[in-house]
């Protein structure tokens, strides 16, 4: 995974729809591959090809949600906050900045704390 990708490959990321509709859909709330499919109309197999590129770019995040009887599953949340390109003395930069926190409570250290935050977001 990349800090910040180079400018081809985050215009060539952002320029695929099903990714920017993916990219929206989960800047709202952690959703699993089969929500995203129906939140997004698209097939669970696109859905995963764009999750796995999207996370290759660190501009998605993957969470495993355990239920009590197996069939764990994963949910993504997008950590893209802003993209930003700026042309100066003949050369492009760009710059990516990722959101604080994408699941709730991931940056508490405090268990209780944290269960609080997740329980307060639901």
């Amino acid at each position: 995974m990349s800090e910040d990708p180079a400018l081809g490959e985050l215009l060539d990321i952002l320029s695929d729809e099903y990714a920017r509709e993916i990219l929206a859909a989960t800047s709202i709330k952690p959703m699993s591959a089969q929500e995203l499919a129906d939140e997004c109309e698209m097939s669970k197999p696109t859905v995963y090809r764009r999750v796995e590129r999207l996370q290759g770019h660190g501009l998605l995040e993957e969470q495993t949600k355990i239920r009590t009887r197996n069939n764990h599953y994963s949910v993504y949340t997008a950590t893209l906050s802003e993209v930003s390109i700026e042309l100066d003395t003949g050369s492009f930069e760009a710059a990516v900045t990722r959101t604080d926190e994408s699941f709730p409570g991931e940056r508490e250290s405090d268990t209780a704390d944290r269960f609080k935050k997740m329980w307060e977001d639901l």
